[in-house]
């Protein structure tokens, strides 16, 4: 990664990758402001992906039994009560949306929310998880996404602590780490992940990336309208510090409220720099041990004469 990556114009991350002729760049928009937290997707994602169990006992914070993303866990739906007033929330244009927990205590003047979000991995323009990976283990794919083969993973888990959104985890029985592919199997066979084909509010939208941001954009607008005015995109910028997510969210409070980073930076941003100093320090050592070797040889001259 070079720090012109980091700058300018957006990147084409298939065409970074080596694809020629690659097909548009797809995603996911999550709106959260239609979930209804009935992690239609987390069983979707598990049964297509034949991923393990990995909980089935309530965390006793909420109705969630996974806790966050895993290697296990590739689809998470976090719920987050809040007791403050907020107007409701419309749906978005031709739909209808099952109200959710405590809409009806806001109706009547109560102060109860639940913030429902169904989190993934971003699948960054800039991933640090494939600057890191000695391997090649990570890959880009044609569509732009990220996948790990996990025949070529070797356990290191160097990419674990690269990632900043914290998504990528190690099996502990064998230590090969895992992650959301974006269903890349589907995707070649011409179909969307099996998580937005099961969402039942469409909350979790597939296609190609400009067009989901463009949708989301008039989503936000149509909230603001309405009052809502905490709504908010995450993660659509390509001008952020990773370049702007291949998967991304409306959210209706602030990042940290749903547990994610305020502000992500690609880990490995510095890289350049970093080994730019050590080649610099690699030569003034290199130039010492000289000068250590040649002084007295020249000092040695000097004296026999």
């Amino acid at each position: 990664m070079t720090d012109s990556l980091l700058s300018g114009p957006e990147p084409d991350p298939a065409g970074d990758a080596g694809h020629t002729g690659a097909p548009p760049r797809v995603g996911f928009f999550t709106d959260t402001s239609v979930c209804i937290g009935c992690k239609a997707c987390e069983v979707a994602c598990k049964e297509w992906n034949a991923l393990p169990e990995d909980g089935l006992t309530l965390t006793g914070m909420s109705y969630d039994n996974t806790a966050g993303l895993g290697a296990s866990t590739w689809r998470h739906v976090a719920f987050i009560e809040q007791s403050a007033p907020h107007p409701p929330v419309p749906a978005p244009e031709g739909r209808t949306v099952l109200p959710l927990a405590g809409d009806a205590d806001q109706s009547a003047g109560g102060e109860l929310r639940w913030l429902m979000s169904s989190d993934v991995c971003k699948h960054c323009t800039h991933a640090a998880c494939l600057d890191v990976c000695p391997t090649g283990s990570l890959f880009r794919t044609e569509f732009g996404t990220v996948v790990v083969q996990e025949d070529i993973c070797n356990g290191c888990g160097y990419c674990v602590p690269a990632c900043p959104y914290g998504v990528i985890e190690q099996r502990p029985f064998d230590g090969r780490a895992f992650k959301c592919t974006l269903c890349y199997d589907r995707l070649g066979a011409g179909q969307e992940p099996a998580c937005a084909k099961a969402c039942p509010t469409e909350s979790i939208q597939f296609g190609p990336l400009d067009e989901l941001r463009e949708r989301a954009a008039l989503r936000v607008d149509q909230l603001h309208a309405a009052g809502v005015d905490q709504a908010r995109l995450y993660g659509h910028d390509p001008a952020d510090g990773v370049g702007g997510d291949g998967a991304f969210f409306l959210l209706l409070d602030e990042p940290e409220v749903y547990g994610l980073p305020p502000d992500p930076q690609v880990t490995t941003r510095d890289l350049p720099l970093m080994w730019k100093h050590a080649g610099a320090a690699a030569l003034s050592l290199a130039g010492g041990f000289a000068l250590s070797f040649a002084l007295p040889a020249v000092l040695r001259g000097r004296g026999r004469r």
